[in-house]
């Protein structure tokens, strides 16, 4: 029976008996479908008793505290049930290890789509559809930007005094770390790095109003609705914090494709000219909120800069020979990409 085997190192049949001491649907699980993600987490898709849920738990190989993440991924969906935010709503968590050897948690499945893996045909053939879609990851993030972390629990989810002043050292500190790899050529092989680390330091924001932060905003973390322009969900909130909102602006912004009528070397989005240019997305945010974006190049920068240097990090490993070649050398190439954007950014500002 398929129900009584292991998928991705999840015991689905132990899964099932704990289901049913949480009065979760009756009979055998099935219709299990892996759902493609990182490399740190397990998601199944599966039925039982009729209805769909999701399975979400770290893969037991993760390199970080499994059932922290996963803890406060649970702690996050539950502050946000609430809310106004798109997510997959929380169904139920296991904080039993003895189940399947780690925390994990069930979800609602979400309706919807990844536009950087396809285009339902009402998207593809509509520019007008495509450029709202834009506009509604904005709004995403800004429906994230406007709760009170405070009123929904989560005072101790992030340490938001000196937020800000702890960002380019803590990500310096990880570049320079990468010397533990034999073989690295050094942090001046992805460009103006100390160049762009000393911009941030001398033009960082003095205040910011704190808010929750997803940490990982971009296409490739959001869900559209199979209907409209509208955002099914965000997902994937393992780097949520509190901190800085604006960094999420920042992220989306660094990571925005550039305009064309075929594919994009780092996106698989099969159309994305009609979306708005960079400068449209930081109009829509102004005009719906009251947080200063005067600096907004920074975090467009800073977006730029930490995104190079996690990038980098596969490169480090794949000269050490522990991971593969091939992959280290794109990601290294686009590190590069990633610090000249930056730096071009202290330059020119944010351009169409």
């Amino acid at each position: 029976m398929q129900n009584a085997t292991k998928d991705n190192d999840v015991d689905l049949a132990a899964v099932e008996q704990w289901m049913d001491s949480a009065d979760l649907g009756d009979g055998p699980i099935e219709a299990i479908r892996p759902i493609p993600g990182g490399t740190q987490n397990v998601m199944l898709r599966f039925t039982r008793g009729g209805r769909a849920y999701v399975l979400r738990a770290p893969a037991a190989s993760a390199r970080i505290d499994p059932n922290r993440t996963v803890g406060r991924e649970i702690q996050l969906l539950n502050a946000l049930s609430e809310t106004g935010v798109p997510h997959a709503a929380l169904i139920r968590a296991c904080s039993d290890d003895a189940v399947i050897g780690r925390m994990f948690y069930l979800m609602e499945e979400v309706d919807g789509f990844n536009a950087t893996e396809t285009l339902p045909a009402l998207h593809a053939a509509d520019d007008e559809i495509r450029y709202r879609m834009g506009l509604a990851i904005v709004d995403g993030a800004l429906s994230l930007a406007s709760i009170d972390y405070r009123s929904v629990g989560l005072e101790e989810f992030g340490r938001p005094a000196g937020f800000l002043e702890r960002q380019v050292a803590r990500w310096s500190d990880q570049l320079h770390g990468y010397r533990d790899y034999v073989g690295w050529p050094g942090p001046d092989a992805i460009g103006p790095v100390t160049e762009v680390a000393e911009w941030l330091e001398a033009n960082r924001p003095v205040n910011f109003v704190p808010g929750i932060m997803h940490g990982d905003f971009h296409l490739s973390n959001v869900m559209y609705r199979p209907d409209g322009p509208e955002l099914a969900a965000i997902v994937d909130w393992e780097l949520a914090t509190i901190g800085d909102p604006l960094i999420d602006l920042g992220w989306l912004l660094a990571t925005w494709p550039d305009q064309g009528p075929t594919r994009p070397p780092e996106r698989s989005m099969i159309r994305w000219d009609g979306l708005p240019r960079r400068s449209e997305l930081v109009a829509h945010y102004a005009a719906a909120t009251a947080r200063d974006l005067s600096r907004v190049e920074w975090y467009a920068v800073f977006a730029c800069y930490k995104l190079g240097i996690l990038l980098e990090g596969t490169h480090a490993r794949a000269c050490a020979g522990r991971a593969p070649q091939d992959t280290g050398e794109r990601l290294h190439a686009a590190a590069c990409r990633y610090l000249a954007r930056a730096l071009d950014l202290t330059r020119e500002g944010i351009r169409d």
